[in-house]
């Protein structure tokens, strides 16, 4: 008896050995997981330690961080442990925070349950997600804000949580909020280092007159980069409609999207240049507010639209920042020094356009002088040439000779009428009686400039402005902008060269590229309407394929006989 009572005492001194042992080893492991959690900078990796860290101090199979959105209401990231990348394929879209995920959020306490499915929250689970029965969640604050949830999943031994898992993972989440606190302390630091230095960068290229599509493209660049964005695009308004043109885009899809109408209604960028302010949202792709227009955000989640603009009557445009699907949201802490940035894009586009102003100005001075000077000194010594001509002809008896003279008068007549419409196109202006069809084509082929990257070369010949009626002058314009839009978003050309000739009693529209051609199985509605046009008219479209690539457009249409009054 007395060996048997000392048996008792030996096994129960080794058992408190063992619990002594085993507690003095999960207080290292813990202190271990808090070092290592708090010797990370980077917030993702440092949330991604946090998570590894309480499944292996609770030896659960799974485990989860859920960190909550800016409504506070559902999870805008998920970073799971126990699941692999097949696993996660299958179940589908990660959690937003409903069921027991959502507990948590609507009461930031620690919850433990001994079975997952007999909660009144309890959703029950997605297909092909794997049977989870225990479980203990912890809220992490940062500060006086929760920050996120962890999440843990069924003990590796079958056994429940206990008290001292809670207390150890509670432990471990104060740890992880000073870390995440840290992390984001210096992310923030980081981050308002790269705006200063792109804010720089920006004046720098301004300073030194760069052309407004390199200094929207550095801005679009640099916000994307900065923000982790895939696409970046900045959207202008297009006069006197109720729609945005993207006049640049880089990044995922940034190709087809240059060039894109888009209405301002129903558009994420719509939305923040109506409002003046910045709009964002979870999702791009599938967020029904902004279903409007044609799809291009495949694959895109976190969005921001910032008006490029103090106010929204003085809004330019419109900088859209756009995340592939599955990244953080856009946060507060973000859009602060965005709106910044987005001052600065505002700034470049008055820039250039109180340059382009000036250029037009000095420009529309030179036509002046150079029209003055047409009309007060080529105009009168060539009709006083012909005056004299006429005057001597009725004393030239060869008949012959007498008839070369008449032919040099009306030759020295025409060239008068040709000089004078030269001289009305160099002096027309947007009002008072309207551009005539040489200016109206000139503003057409400029503002190209903006969509194809790069300046069409224009050429025009004969009396446009005279001899093209009204009807038919606007023809030629759509038809015009119909070619130049293709161009842009079809052909990925380098070069465009656009002649407009009037003369032989048609006027003659000849648009050619070096780009892709016409694929023959391609989109033809814009060539249909283009040949539509010229039938209408009488006139006729052809297309040309050039053996060195490219293609190259004829769109004709007849002229009614004699100037067009």
């Amino acid at each position: 008896m007395p060996q048997l009572r000392l048996d008792e005492l030996l096994e129960e001194l080794q058992a408190r050995i063992n619990a002594a042992r085993g507690t003095r080893d999960r207080v290292h492991i813990l202190l271990e997981a808090v070092v290592s959690v708090g010797r990370e900078l980077d917030l993702p990796q440092v949330l991604r330690r946090i998570v590894e860290a309480a499944a292996l101090l609770v030896d659960a199979q799974y485990g989860a961080l859920g960190v909550i959105g800016p409504d506070g209401r559902t999870l805008s990231q998920f970073l799971t442990v126990g699941l692999g990348g097949e696993e996660i394929a299958r179940i589908g879209p990660l959690p937003a925070g409903h069921g027991i995920l959502g507990e948590l959020i609507r009461h930031p306490e620690p919850l433990r349950l001994t079975d997952l499915g007999s909660h009144p929250a309890s959703y029950g689970f997605p297909a092909h997600h794997p049977p989870m029965k225990t479980f203990l969640g912890v809220p992490i604050r940062v500060r006086d804000e929760i920050f996120g949830n962890l999440y843990l999943t069924d003990k590796r031994d079958g056994q429940d949580f206990d008290a001292e898992d809670e207390s150890v993972i509670s432990t471990l989440s104060v740890a992880a909020g000073v870390a995440i606190d840290n992390a984001r302390l210096y992310e923030a630091s980081q981050r308002q280092q790269h705006w200063l230095r792109a804010n720089a960068e920006i004046t720098r290229s301004l300073l030194s007159g760069s052309p407004r599509p390199e200094v929207l493209e550095l801005i679009a660049r640099r916000a994307a980069e900065i923000t982790g964005a895939a696409l970046a695009d900045v959207s202008v308004p297009v006069t006197g409609t109720d729609e945005l043109v993207v006049e640049l885009a880089v990044g995922t899809d940034g190709d087809t999207r240059r060039g894109l109408v888009v209405p301002v209604g129903g558009t994420l960028s719509g939305a923040a240049y109506q409002a003046g302010a910045p709009v964002t949202t979870a999702g791009l792709a599938c967020d029904d507010r902004y279903a409007a227009g044609p799809r291009r955000f495949d694959g895109l989640g976190p969005a921001v639209a910032v008006p490029l603009g103090t106010e929204a009557k003085d809004t330019r445009g419109v900088l859209l920042l756009a995340r592939r699907q599955g990244e953080p949201v856009f946060t507060d802490g973000e859009l602060e020094p965005l709106l910044a940035f987005a001052g600065q894009a505002a700034l470049a586009l008055e820039l250039a356009q109180r340059r382009s102003d000036a250029e037009q100005l000095a420009l529309l001075e030179d036509r002046d002088r150079i029209a003055r000077d047409l009309h007060d000194l080529a105009i009168q010594r060539l009709f006083a040439t012909g005056m004299t001509l006429q005057s001597a002809a009725r004393l030239i008896d060869h008949e012959g000779a007498a008839e070369r003279v008449g032919r040099a008068v009306g030759d020295l007549d025409e060239t008068i009428k040709i000089i004078r419409s030269t001289i009305f196109g160099l002096r027309s202006r947007e009002e008072g009686t309207g551009p005539g069809l040489r200016a109206r084509v000139a503003r057409a082929v400029g503002e190209a400039a903006t969509t194809l990257g790069f300046p069409p070369r224009l050429s025009m010949e004969g009396l446009l402005d005279t001899d093209v009626p009204p009807q038919v002058a606007d023809h030629v314009l759509a038809a015009l902008t119909e070619v130049l839009s293709n161009a842009a978003r079809h052909a990925r050309a380098t070069r465009v060269e656009v002649s407009l000739k009037a003369a032989s009693g048609e006027v003659v529209l000849t648009a050619a590229d070096n780009g892709r051609g016409i694929p023959a199985g391609g989109r033809r509605s814009g060539l249909r309407n283009l040949d539509e046009r010229a039938r209408a008219l009488g006139g006729s479209l052809e297309i040309e394929r050039p053996a060195g690539g490219g293609s190259r457009l004829v769109w004709r249409a007849p002229l009614p006989p004699g100037p067009a009054g």
